[in-house]
């Protein structure tokens, strides 16, 4: 197919256009109250895929529609990101090295809510250095998570400092792509965009530290540490070069499907030439037309993920050719009036098509030449318009349960057991930066924190 898909038009006008977005809304609260997994969600995309073809009044292009959602590059990207992730963090949590570092942990006296905040830390620094908050949830999860939840700490906890970090490291790194684009549709310089930005994003983060050093529960770290396997194996630290190897060449600035390739080859050949892994451990064709070992285990388990990804991405699709995101557009631009009405135009515009989209960057570039125009009108400078953009996003887009920043992490979290799953309805109420993002973006437009622009800007 090529360019964009035909336009769609609905039985019922306005409320067929959002009877797909309204039985989404209604399953997933569904499998929310019944702390569903992954597949809970499935159900809930698909079912709302299926009730839009009962309103579409051309069956032909909602058809197109749902492949034009699944043509987004972002979609092959995340899919073939989910797949290897899984990958590499089966090299390393079936190898004994995440019981081995939780042992060391436990014995040095660092567990419960001080690993929790440590996680945080680490993932901000992770996250910014990288400019990735996917990449992120790929590489800290199949480590830290396990050994948190060993030491003590509770796994939604552990999962809520991850997210938190991430978001971190995507609201403020200079080379996240969400920053970049923020900058560029405000014609803002990128580095005093950073600079600016801090104004908002450490008082969130020092915000988080905090509710994480006192909130976070703890539990009975033996009982995971034993249903992990338990034992102890110094030999299998020599799969810590899997995230290494990640983190170098995210870092470095390569292609994350290149990263994480690199580190699966990696992670396979240190582990034949340590006598970790045997090569039948890894790959087996036992017969009986079967295939066994860690990596195809790995790539199964991913399913319900990706069953997800495509029923989002083609829900994505539709609900762009119907012309609700123009429809947004235009109801919020009719509240922009003055400066503090304006701003809050911005986070509820940013905030609502984050939400739906599930990705901060396309409602940033969506909406950037709206912003750009009402902002300019009402007299908001170029810097804050970006950094209110940001902001929001990495409020909403984290906060909502069906996008990848609950859905990755909750489905990363079920590969080591039922004592460590979390459900994806669970992660925003433990993801203490995006809320506390939330209480400083109303405080900023309530009382005009962070509104003076810079001196340069004058």
């Amino acid at each position: 197919m090529d360019g964009k898909a035909k336009r769609i038009e609905f039985r019922l006008g306005r409320i067929g256009k959002l009877a797909p977005l309204i039985v989404a809304a209604v399953m997933i609260g569904w499998a929310a109250s019944g702390q569903s997994n992954v597949n809970g969600y499935v159900l809930a995309f698909f079912s709302a895929l299926v009730t839009g073809i009962i309103f579409a009044k051309d069956e032909k292009a909602y058809g197109e529609a749902l492949v034009y959602g699944l043509c987004k590059p972002m979609f092959g990207v995340i899919v073939l990101s989910v797949i290897l992730a899984a990958i590499s963090g089966k090299l390393i949590s079936a190898s004994g090295a995440v019981q081995t570092i939780a042992a060391y942990v436990v014995a040095a006296g660092f567990t419960g809510k001080l690993f929790v905040a440590a996680t945080f830390l680490i993932t901000c620094l992770l996250a910014f250095a990288t400019g990735t908050s996917v990449g992120t949830y790929f590489v800290v999860i199949p480590i830290l998570f396990p050994v948190g939840v060993m030491a003590g700490a509770a796994p939604e906890f552990m999962i809520g400092a991850i997210v938190s970090g991430a978001a971190f490291g995507d609201n403020l790194g200079p080379i996240s792509d969400t920053t970049i684009a923020s900058s560029a549709t405000q014609h803002a310089d990128l580095g005093m965009v950073v600079k600016t930005r801090t104004r908002y994003s450490l008082p969130a983060a020092a915000g988080a530290l905090v509710l994480f050093l006192v909130f976070s529960k703890t539990t009975d770290g033996s009982a995971a540490f034993g249903a992990a396997g338990g034992e102890i194996n110094p030999v299998s630290l020599i799969l810590l070069v899997v995230p290494m190897v990640i983190i170098f060449l995210c870092m470095k600035r390569k292609h994350l499907i290149t990263a994480l390739s690199f580190g699966i080859l990696a992670g396979a050949l240190a582990g034949l030439l340590s006598g970790v892994y045997t090569m039948d451990e890894l790959i087996s064709f036992p017969g009986g037309f079967s295939v066994s070992g860690v990596i195809i285990e790995a790539i199964t388990g991913t399913a319900g993920t990706v069953a997800m990804l495509i029923a989002v991405f083609s829900l994505l699709g539709v609900l762009e050719c119907s012309g609700l995101f123009e429809d947004v557009r235009e109801i919020l631009e009719r509240f922009a009036k003055k400066e503090r009405s304006t701003e809050a135009t911005i986070i509820l515009s940013v905030g609502i098509l984050s939400m739906v989209t599930g990705v901060i960057s396309v409602a940033i570039v969506a909406l950037g030449d709206l912003i750009n125009e009402i902002g300019e009108k009402a007299g908001v400078n170029r810097y804050r318009r970006a950094n209110l953009m940001d902001c929001t996003g990495c409020v909403f887009c984290f906060l909502a349960p069906w996008t990848v920043h609950c859905v990755i992490p909750a489905q990363q979290s079920v590969q080591f057991g039922e004592g460590f799953a979390v459900a994806p309805a669970s992660v925003p109420f433990v993801n203490y930066y995006s809320l506390c993002m939330l209480v400083i973006l109303l405080l900023a437009v309530i009382t005009g924190y962070g509104r003076k622009p810079p001196k340069s800007d004058l």
